[in-house]
């Protein structure tokens, strides 16, 4: 039988849950029954993995430089009109975009390039959080009309399933439920290995690190994070240390908000890492101060490796740890909240201990790339046949 031609497309494979899933499922379905090519825009900061993979995988990959993030009208037009050139050149089966604007030019190119099979992971919405009532409500319009060249919407958690329903945008039968998978042989640390990271950092081996790993966007709600570690500092400054690991948009800002509370001290960005799991791995806990968010691969990771993690209720989350038992949750845009939590867990190291234990039995079981991708397949499967069945 011959293999299914399958298209992954989104807009960047820089650090962070979407383009963690789209190389695993990418690379994993690389066999006898499937053909994979990843159509992407520019990457700025792969993970170590992602590196590898772009090296390996280069002969299946399609970098698009005008496939951008950003709404950009002459680039995008650009980029549908490439998109439709090469899914009517490579004939694929099977189209899987990611992400919003991956998802609205690649649908619509696919569409018009008579694909048989369109599937959409949106990775969230932008339904709320993020914009006005207007705009938001052009989203969902917009958002309705692409469903109907979508034959099919993956969504990773119970909430995105159930808005994508409640705003009207598809039907509970045309949304799949598969949850985020990652790869969970997560890196083990030495001892040397961390008294050296720490060292490099310029941590006291006494001190206590809490740690923010993302993009500093507004999304992201750095900002709230910084606040909190003021407070915290106000009460415990001598034996606490905060990082913040990423590159964004408000990194002048928030290093400004940072000098501006006094705490510069005893707060340290790092900037962009490649060794992020190192860097979760030896914080007493980490912190996902968001606004929005869809899942939080970073949530996973820490749980993975045993370190507690406080975040907010919004979007995904709450379906990613379980409160009280591998975290805490507070609600978004409240710093005082924030520190609270923190100084909690700071104040209590046996239940900061418990907490790390529950977490990694907790993802083991629930968040394997191999479950993910087995879904994934069977999902492409049987999307294709019953298309084929139909005479689609």
């Amino acid at each position: 039988m011959a293999k299914l031609k399958v298209a992954e497309v989104i807009t960047r494979l820089d650090w962070s849950g979407s383009p963690e899933i789209v190389r695993i499922i990418s690379s994993y379905l690389q066999n006898d029954e499937f053909e994979m090519t990843v159509i992407v825009g520019l990457t700025r900061y792969p993970s170590a993995k992602t590196k590898n993979f772009l090296f390996e995988f280069a002969d299946k990959i399609i970098v698009l430089p005008c496939l951008r993030r950003d709404i950009s009208p002459f680039e995008d037009l650009r980029a549908f009109l490439s998109l439709c050139s090469i899914f009517k050149k490579k004939k694929f089966d099977i189209v899987h975009t990611h992400t919003a604007k991956a998802g609205a030019l690649g649908r619509l190119a696919a569409f018009f390039s008579g694909v048989p099979v369109i599937i959409h992971t949106p990775h969230g919405h932008n339904f709320y959080g993020y914009f006005g009532r207007a705009l938001t409500a052009c989203i969902v319009f917009i958002e309705r009309l692409l469903s109907l060249c979508t034959t099919k919407f993956i969504a990773l958690t119970e909430l995105e399933r159930s808005d994508y329903v409640k705003f009207k945008i598809a039907q509970g039968s045309k949304i799949a439920l598969v949850y985020q998978g990652l790869e969970l042989d997560c890196y083990i640390p030495t001892r040397e290995r961390t008294l050296k990271l720490k060292e490099e950092l310029g941590i006291g081996e006494d001190k206590k690190i809490i740690g923010m790993v993302g993009r500093l966007e507004f999304v992201k709600g750095p900002c709230y994070f910084v606040k909190a570690a003021s407070r915290v500092l106000e009460k415990i400054d001598d034996r606490t240390v905060f990082i913040m690991v990423g590159e964004g948009s408000l990194r002048n800002e928030l290093k400004a908000q940072v000098e501006r509370l006094g705490i510069r001290s005893s707060f340290i960005f790092t900037g962009w890492r490649e060794d992020n799991l190192e860097l979760i791995s030896i914080l007493d806990m980490l912190v996902l101060p968001s606004l929005n968010e869809a899942v939080g691969m970073v949530l996973i990771e820490a749980q993975a490796l045993g370190v507690p993690v406080i975040a907010t209720r919004v979007g995904g989350v709450p379906e990613v740890l379980k409160e009280g038992i591998t975290g805490l949750l507070v609600e978004p845009a409240k710093a005082d909240e924030l520190a609270s939590a923190i100084m909690e867990l700071l104040e209590d190291e046996a239940r900061r201990l418990t907490m790390g234990q529950a977490g990694k039995e907790w993802v083991a079981g629930r968040f394997k790339a191999s479950n993910m991708v087995e879904a994934i397949s069977q999902l492409y499967k049987n999307e294709f046949a019953e298309k084929k069945k139909s005479g689609g």
